[in-house]
């Protein structure tokens, strides 16, 4: 089932907005540089692209856009909810607009048990023919799907990987250890990518990649040719954006960077507002040392 490579740096787009409205223009040139820049797969209507306040005409806009640009990159939709219908009615909504693999969290509020996120999961699986990619991101969703079920579903054909930002580092070592041939571990933390790829990981999905795709691209390809000495480099110089991107919630502080960067305006829907002045200051500071404005 796996035969789509997602390996290396895939970009968690940030939707820009206008006047209240998608800004179809600016997200189309920020893919078109993600492209150009390198990037190995796209990933729109997640949770950086503030997809629960996207109407449904909006979500297959975006993402019809970002297919239409990857230039026969994979593209990694979000369709996650914490009900399974409206999963399922998300993944009916999408299905037929080019999407690649269906990227999946983990029920947030709920707080189900390990034994209903199997289910869950065994059931958004079964309800589609293409890929699904779960994601643990425990910090959002007051739960975590923890290794043992994470590897219970591996056992399930078209589910093939994980999107990891636990930041549990032994539960992430334990899928690695633990993962069927094929199955994709990959960081949901910019940070940890160096680290978790040193560990064995295939990559990451990463925020900071919206802001500075070549470098962060960069680091991946350097782990998975071994250059780790090179990767130690570039995540030493990138450490500063990968800690700045999360000093409000996410994607305030990217989409400050790239206002200051020309590149959209510095909008965001309710309930996230933009970021302090403070966090502007700071992500012009961060962008300018990395030679970005």
């Amino acid at each position: 089932m796996n035969n789509i490579n997602l390996k290396g740096c895939g970009t968690a787009l940030v939707t820009p907005f206008r006047n209240g409205e998608v800004d179809y223009d600016a997200f189309a040139a920020l893919v078109d540089s993600q492209v150009a820049a390198g990037i190995d797969f796209l990933v729109p209507l997640g949770t950086t692209g503030e997809t629960p306040c996207l109407t449904d005409e909006e979500k297959i806009r975006v993402l019809t856009l970002a297919k239409e640009r990857s230039c026969g990159k994979p593209v990694v939709a979000g369709v996650g909810t914490n009900s399974l219908e409206h999963t399922i009615a998300n993944i009916r909504l999408l299905e037929p607009h080019g999407v690649d693999v269906f990227l999946v969290v983990v029920p947030y509020y709920n707080k189900p048990p390990q034994e209903g996120m199997y289910r869950y999961f065994k059931a958004v699986a079964e309800s589609t023919s293409k890929p699904v990619l779960l994601y643990n991101v425990p910090g959002r969703t007051g739960a975590n799907l923890e290794a043992a079920t994470t590897l219970r579903l591996a056992q399930i054909d078209n589910v093939i990987g994980i999107k990891e930002a636990s930041s549990n580092r032994g539960q992430i070592l334990d899928i690695i250890a633990g993962r069927p041939e094929g199955f994709l571990v990959l960081s949901g933390n910019d940070d940890e990518t160096f680290p978790l790829m040193k560990a064995g990981a295939d990559g990451v999905i990463s925020v900071a990649s919206n802001v500075a795709p070549v470098p962060v691209a960069k680091l991946a390809h350097a782990m998975l040719e071994g250059k780790v000495e090179k990767a130690a480099g570039l995540h030493e110089k990138l450490s500063p954006l990968f800690r700045n991107c999360f000093v409000e919630s996410n994607p305030i502080p990217a989409k400050a960077a790239l206002a200051a960067m020309g590149m959209m305006e510095n909008e965001l829907r309710l309930p996230l507002v933009p970021a302090q002045q403070k966090t502007y200051d700071l992500m012009v500071e961060t962008v300018k040392n990395l030679g970005l404005l």
